[in-house]
């Protein structure tokens, strides 16, 4: 009950924006930050012509972010790959330029891996076919390709010294994305000291394969709780959870349901938890750039009620 008072109290408060109270603010962590800035359609960008690096700098000195990351453009491990040099010594330069931490940012994506952007048969075509057998197969091997290239990238980026990686919108591709996902970020666990942040991309996984396991655990159909336990298990040091907005109820019912969810999370949770609240998620109404009332009012909630450590 007193919960729900709380929810009540933020929804009801009369001002335009809202904040935690003193004492209560957490970090902030954003996905692919720089395009905000620099671009001129990406994340409604303010087109400004500077570099990314710049654009980093900027939310350091100006806006007084906490974290920040440098992504490619195309933000997914497969097309950046070829960019690897580049963005090292973008990172390289802001490690020395910058104080807070900067972590290296990309998708999975493991879709970018099917025909007709990638090596495989895409399973989306042989499943109509009734070929469930190859489909399996097809996702498997993308997963093992992926798993290779987001190694050797995060590799790449523990040598020049980046704070961590972020793992963003993982699992978008079901079951076995998030399966190359966790076995990455246990290989990289092992073998470096980057901080690995894991954020996903719904709030149930997609069993586009059905019968993928991570350490006796089936992937498919899991919630954020469950979700939680596996990035875990892999090493991970942040774990993101989604809970999707249902673009025809309002935005308090969406905040109610999203900390729901997110709560469980939060009481099971031995990492901390950054809950992902932008467009679509967290409560967060699914518009490009949503109303700053709104967006604060589920920010709020995430963290007095859901007990988040992140944003």
């Amino acid at each position: 009950e007193n919960e729900i008072d709380k929810l009540v109290e933020i929804f009801s408060a009369p001002w335009r924006v809202i904040g935690v109270e003193p004492g209560h603010e957490v970090p902030l962590t954003k996905d692919e930050t720089a395009c905000t800035l620099v671009s001129s359609q990406l994340s409604s960008g303010a087109h400004l012509q500077i570099s990314r690096e710049d654009a980093v700098e900027i939310f350091e000195r100006v806006f007084a972010f906490d974290t920040m990351e440098l992504g490619w453009i195309d933000y997914s491990f497969k097309p950046a790959k070829p960019m690897v040099s580049l963005d090292q010594v973008a990172i390289e330069r802001l490690l020395a330029t910058t104080v807070f931490p900067v972590l290296y940012g990309a998708m999975p994506n493991m879709g970018l891996y099917y025909t007709p952007d990638g090596p495989f048969t895409n399973p989306a075509d042989l499943l109509p076919l009734m070929k469930m057998d190859e489909a399996r197969e097809a996702e498997m091997n993308a997963a093992e390709l992926c798993m290779e290239d987001m190694i050797y990238m995060c590799k790449r980026f523990d040598e020049i010294g980046a704070d961590g990686i972020d793992f963003d919108t993982t699992a978008s591709a079901g079951d076995a994305d998030f399966w190359a996902t966790l076995k990455t970020v246990e290989e990289l666990k092992k073998t470096t000291d980057l901080g690995i942040e894991v954020g996903m991309s719904g709030e149930f996984v997609l069993g586009m394969h059905g019968e993928v396991e991570y350490n006796g655990k089936r992937l498919a159909g899991m919630f954020p709780h469950q979700q939680l336990k596996v990035v875990e298990e892999a090493g991970a040091d942040i774990f993101g959870p989604v809970c999707n907005t249902k673009t025809n109820k309002a935005a308090a019912w969406n905040v109610a349901r999203a900390v729901t969810f997110v709560k469980e999370v939060c009481k099971q949770a031995t990492i901390p938890i950054h809950v992902n609240v932008g467009m679509g998620v967290g409560g967060v109404p699914m518009f490009e750039t949503p109303p700053i009332d709104a967006l604060t009012r589920a920010s709020v909630a995430m963290v007095e009620v859901a007990q988040v450590d992140g944003l």
